[in-house]
């Protein structure tokens, strides 16, 4: 009987294999039409958020900053893309001003909202408009996803968990 390499160890949650999370087709904070295969060849942590967070999308992206300064070098193989659910008020020029302000190489995406709604679909994502105020606020899902260097969804991480779990679990990956 032959031996089986071992499967990669993560700490993060290991759903490869699930059959969603194929792709998206929404448009960066330049003004360019993106879709998933655009970063094949490069790790990529998608994380769903909005502008206007008070809290969990901001400590979000401020540990994925962190997580690419603990990868040093290796950061280069990574590429952090942050998807707005808000897109009535996270525009290109919204974006473009605020996702950089964590990390230089990182992404902003936006869509219309059948656009959003298809990407929060495809990735299981929950999202609500809710009032607050005179205002509104946006309810959502606070994981993020890893995705492999050949374009296959591999991981799910907790918001809380960014800091502590990813960046082994992204050398893992870089490696494969």
């Amino acid at each position: 009987m032959a031996c089986q390499p071992a499967a990669p160890k993560f700490r993060s949650t290991d759903i490869t294999g699930v059959d969603y999370g194929k792709g998206f087709a929404l448009t960066d904070h330049h003004g360019r039409p993106r879709t998933l295969e655009d970063f094949r060849g490069k790790v990529v942590v998608l994380s769903f958020g909005f502008t206007h967070c008070p809290d969990v999308c901001p400590t979000t992206l401020a540990e994925l900053a962190g997580v690419m300064k603990a990868l040093g070098g290796d950061a280069a193989g990574v590429q952090v893309l942050f998807l707005t659910v808000d897109p009535e008020r996270d525009t290109r020029e919204v974006l473009a001003r605020y996702v950089p302000a964590f990390h230089l190489g990182f992404i902003g995406l936006y869509g219309d909202l059948e656009a959003t709604r298809r990407t929060a679909k495809e990735y299981k994502i929950f999202f609500d408009k809710r009032p607050v105020g005179d205002t509104y606020s946006v309810d959502h899902s606070a994981q993020s996803y890893i995705i492999d260097r050949q374009g296959r969804l591999r991981l799910f991480t907790r918001h809380e968990r960014i800091g502590a779990d990813l960046p082994g679990d992204l050398r893992v990956l870089l490696k494969q």
